[in-house]
């Protein structure tokens, strides 16, 4: 049932930082947006890192100090990340395994094209499911 490949799925506007970003852009990126993971990319958009409101929530800082450090401070670097081709089922395993929320999607040369989430997973299911509903 998850034999599709994660480009069907995934998101592929994306909303991105660097690592010399303050976490004041983060947070409000995460504010307006509705979002929770932010893909860290340097200037020709290879992923560099992801930084999420986990990571930010876990510093315990007052919302006066977040222009005092940087993303890259702060970012996960080391990055569990997937290609478009690989299956959904693939990115199910991965979060089920780790307790992920959300993979960047990049292409052979560690260049960002995407990001799939546990939402996306559960979405595409429940289409699957109920072709008939409309929950978008």
């Amino acid at each position: 049932m998850m034999n599709e490949p994660i480009s069907t799925i995934m998101k592929t506007d994306l909303v991105t930082v660097k690592e010399t970003d303050s976490l004041d852009v983060v947070r409000s990126i995460f504010l307006s947006r509705n979002i929770h993971h932010l893909p860290v990319v340097d200037d020709d958009y290879y992923l560099v890192g992801i930084v999420t409101t986990y990571d930010v929530y876990r510093l315990n800082l007052k919302f006066e100090d977040y222009s005092k450090l940087t993303v890259g401070e702060v970012m996960v670097r080391k990055v569990a990340k997937l290609n478009p081709e690989e299956k959904i089922g693939v990115a199910a395993e991965l979060f089920l395994l780790n307790r992920f929320h959300a993979t960047p999607i990049v292409d052979a040369n560690n260049k960002l094209v995407g990001l799939v989430t546990d939402f996306d997973i559960l979405r595409y299911n429940f289409k699957k499911a109920y072709p008939t509903q409309d929950i978008d």
